[in-house]
């Protein structure tokens, strides 16, 4: 949270890439200092500078993109998700066969660091995009509808903490109801990952071609419908799957379409884009926590039933938007 406020403060006045390759290149030497780190304060410290530069990079990504497509950012937003959601991915590949090949988990580390490089050197050469409030001195003159954006950093909390939830409880959530063994329950949140990443790359020529609106009614109904599903049937296991996959590719594209939809009610500066995330970072937190605090006194159904009451929250703030982002500026289709 804090390198995502930080961050959206230094986009706002320096120069984006530069800014972006700072924020990579710390994380990448904390992911290098990482294994070799004997001391646990050390090591709280150095993940917590690894922290400071992901949120910088993920308010940038969010930022930048915005500022180069403006409002025909829909499907390029989608695409560059879809890589979120292929880190992801492949991280947990990258740590399984390090440990194949060397016996220990460090050079994942270390595989994950120098990757960082070439990004960075990549970004230094290339030319910052400008500020919207730069490109468009009319933009700039607009004042912050402050209420707006603290509705949508609201509906990224929801959001973000559904989604963090379904990822790390359904493993636990599965072996508890026995619906699944130790093996299936692995393969179930890889299930999970893999219709996020198909969602978002269908997302990206769905974007180009329905509005934010439409798209995310259709992501919500999917995801309601898909969660209702799951508590609907308990004890039946093919509920438990289909309703996996179905909530993952629901999901998959809420996150870009908010932004998308947001940039063409608001000029959206590295500050307000930092709001989003800090708002996505508490949901992150918040709700996962919660349901360890019900899952031992209320049993595990209480995961699905705390994720449904989250995303019909969700749905109705979904309304509230609607009707109070009103039309979009500039006239813009939406």
């Amino acid at each position: 949270m804090l390198g995502s406020l930080l961050g959206g403060r230094l986009y706002d006045l320096l120069r984006g890439h530069p800014v972006m390759a700072g924020s990579l290149a710390l994380m990448g030497l904390g992911m290098f200092m990482v294994p070799t780190t004997p001391i646990l304060w050390l090591l709280a410290l150095l993940l917590f500078l690894v922290g400071l530069g992901e949120g910088a990079v993920d308010v940038g990504g969010n930022t930048l993109i915005v500022w180069i497509h403006r409002s025909r950012v829909g499907p390029y937003m989608n695409g560059l998700h879809f890589f979120f959601g292929l880190g992801a991915f492949i991280s947990p590949l990258v740590v399984a066969w390090a440990i194949v090949w060397s016996g220990e988990i460090r050079w994942a580390y270390w595989l994950l660091a120098a990757g960082v490089i070439p990004i960075v050197i990549g970004l230094l050469r290339l030319a910052s995009p400008q500020p919207i409030a730069v490109q468009d001195r009319h933009a700039a003159r607009q004042p912050l509808n402050w209420g707006l954006a603290g509705l949508s950093a609201f509906f990224m909390l929801l959001y973000v903490g559904a989604e963090v939830s379904v990822a790390g409880w359904l493993y636990t959530y599965a072996i508890e109801l026995e619906l699944a063994d130790v093996t299936s329950a692995a393969y179930l949140t890889s299930v999970f990952w893999g219709a996020l990443m198909i969602g978002r790359l269908l997302s990206i020529p769905i974007a180009a071609r329905f509005r934010p609106r439409s798209i995310l009614m259709v992501d919500l109904i999917g995801c309601l419908a898909s969660i209702g599903l799951i508590l609907a049937l308990p004890s039946q296991g093919w509920a438990l799957w289909v309703g996996t996959f179905g909530v993952g590719l629901a999901m998959a594209s809420i996150f870009p379409t908010v932004i998308t939809w947001g940039e063409r009610r608001m000029t959206l500066s590295g500050h307000v884009t930092s709001l989003f995330l800090v708002g996505a970072s508490l949901g992150a937190m918040f709700l996962p926590w919660l349901i360890g605090q019900l899952f031992v006194s209320l049993g595990p159904s209480s995961t699905m039933i705390v994720i449904l009451a989250d995303l019909v929250l969700a749905t109705i703030l979904f309304g509230v938007l609607m009707v109070y982002g009103g039309a979009p500026r500039d006239g813009a289709e939406d």
